[in-house]
């Protein structure tokens, strides 16, 4: 781990340390950080499927009476 100090607007860190519960600073970063990279993440997931597509018939699914309601 290493020692870093950045200008951070203290309007929007506080904001985001209230709405997720954050106790300081440094775990508002870290949060955000993990954040970003788990977003990242997922679109490049989602790019690997896009494309394959769905071969099926919606409307009969919708309609069809087989479907068990628990």
């Amino acid at each position: 781990m290493s020692r870093t100090n950045i200008e951070i607007d203290d309007e929007l860190i506080a904001c985001c340390m209230e709405r997720f519960g954050l106790p300081t600073k440094k775990s508002a970063v870290e949060f955000a950080l993990r954040r970003l990279l788990g977003t990242a993440d997922l679109l490049g997931r989602m790019q690997v499927v896009r494309g394959i597509g769905w071969d099926g018939d919606l409307e009969k699914l919708r309609s069809s009476s087989d479907l068990v309601v628990r």
